[in-house]
């Protein structure tokens, strides 16, 4: 993208930029969503799910070095880099979520999941999302810093934490 430059984006205001962002965000979502249904509907969730863990593998670690460069991250830039960088990615602008700290721990709740409420939305049963949500949030967060692992705390269709749609514990080893 370096060198090009969208002129309609110069005439937008803050907020309206603000509001792109989370259309832009939605439709990457709408997209995932849209490509895994087909997938559910003609080979089955299993297959779904196995091409949603590889997409999700891959993805997670190009988003994540985008993020990192945009935010001039370095190599191991610790749990307060994936704290930056968690907040910048393109679901936090449509999920609820929130992030807990201690030393050597960070804590990320999705607390809101706009997956599963458009699948309930539809009348559709909860998305399996465990294995994707590992592979995203562990190689997002190895992406940032590989001296990070990857903890879930709660994904369904293990048992959701109440008011909760999935929570991940990154620990940074010493």
């Amino acid at each position: 993208m370096d060198g090009y430059r969208n002129e309609a984006l110069d005439a937008l205001s803050r907020e309206d930029l603000a509001r792109l962002l989370a259309v832009y965000a939605k439709n990457m979502l709408a997209l995932d969503g849209v490509w895994f249904q087909s997938v559910e509907r003609k080979s089955g969730m299993d297959a779904a799910m196995f091409h949603d863990v590889e997409a999700w593998s891959r993805f997670t670690v190009t988003e994540a070095r985008r993020i990192k460069a945009f935010l001039g991250l370095p190599g191991n830039s610790g749990l307060d880099g994936l704290e930056a960088a968690l907040k910048l990615r393109f679901n936090a602008n449509i999920n609820r979520w929130q992030i807990t700290r201690t030393a050597h721990t960070l804590v990320f709740r999705n607390l809101e999941c706009a997956v599963q409420a458009a699948r309930k939305r539809k009348g559709m049963p909860l998305h399996p999302c465990k294995p994707a949500g590992m592979a995203e949030y562990a190689g997002f967060a190895a992406e940032i810093d590989s001296r990070i692992t990857c903890r879930c705390l709660s994904c369904f269709p293990d048992a959701p934490e109440d008011g909760c749609g999935c929570a991940w514990e990154f620990t940074l080893a010493e």
